[in-house]
């Protein structure tokens, strides 16, 4: 327990901020500030980080500070600050939308947006029993990353207004179904219309179709630190890089390397 002679909000806020950052990915806990006579109690809580994949150049989903529990509750005067990966506050930025309910959507993702998005709720709660005024603060944190397309996607994705993804496996799907069909043509036509077969010639079901796996440089694959998106091609973290069209994000033993999305050690 401890105890402050004079307690603002706004550096409480700032300073719970920095408490939630050290403890991040650590089990909820909780630091109580009693009420004295001229004190205001004060509880902060701490939530796990919750992992994002947003296509690049599209807009995130909206990001809830608040979990599911508190949202079947009624919350009595919350605020909300949400504080972005550059540890500034993201009200008034051009690149997000900000709810009046504490929903954010990060509009336009680049690799540069990835890394944590925290939010501290804040809201007041009155003990049953002593009809105590007590303020809360809960932090939430989102750990958001770009998932780009494979090689390509650049082309495709100026010319289609719907989901790029889906219209470059569409795309490929079509690809594959004509080759076969000219094929299957071809084979026809050389037995019945032809008299002599070429030397060179198809041979019946050797059509195949082989998936080659790749990322973007800057970013690849990771099945255990990404385990909810083991196929998707996540951005290199700090630390890491991949300068080529590989799947795994290489380690970077200089300590230059502090951005997402890095293409060179």
């Amino acid at each position: 327990q401890l105890v402050w002679n004079l307690v603002y909000r706004d550096r409480f806020a700032t300073w719970a901020l920095k408490e939630q950052n050290l403890a991040s990915q650590r089990q909820v806990g909780a630091l109580v500030f009693k009420k004295r006579k001229h004190f205001t109690s004060f509880t902060l809580f701490f939530c796990i980080a919750v992992k994002v994949y947003v296509k690049v150049f599209t807009n995130s989903p909206f990001l809830v500070c608040m979990d599911l529990a508190r949202s079947r509750e009624e919350v009595i005067d919350p605020k909300y600050l949400w504080i972005g990966p550059d540890r500034k506050n993201l009200e008034g930025q051009m690149y997000v939308n900000l709810t009046k309910t504490g929903k954010l959507m990060v509009m336009g993702f680049k690799e540069s947006m990835s890394g944590a998005y925290t939010c501290t709720l804040s809201h007041k709660i009155i003990e049953t029993t002593t009809q105590e005024e007590r303020v809360v603060f809960e932090a939430y944190k989102f750990m958001v990353y770009v998932n780009p397309f494979a090689p390509g996607w650049e082309e495709v994705c100026h010319q289609v207004p719907y989901d790029c993804e889906d219209a470059t496996n569409m795309r490929v799907q079509e690809a594959r179904e004509r080759i076969g069909e000219f094929f299957n043509e071809q084979t026809y036509a050389l037995k019945h219309e032809f008299q002599t077969v070429p030397t060179i010639h198809y041979v019946d079901n050797s059509f195949s179709v082989t998936h080659i796996d790749s990322c973007r440089p800057g970013f690849g694959k990771n099945d255990i630190t990404h385990k909810n998106c083991a196929s998707c091609c996540v951005v290199c973290e700090p630390g890491t890089y991949s300068p080529n069209n590989e799947v795994t994000c290489q380690i970077c033993t200089r300590p230059r390397v502090k951005k997402y999305g890095a293409r060179s050690c």
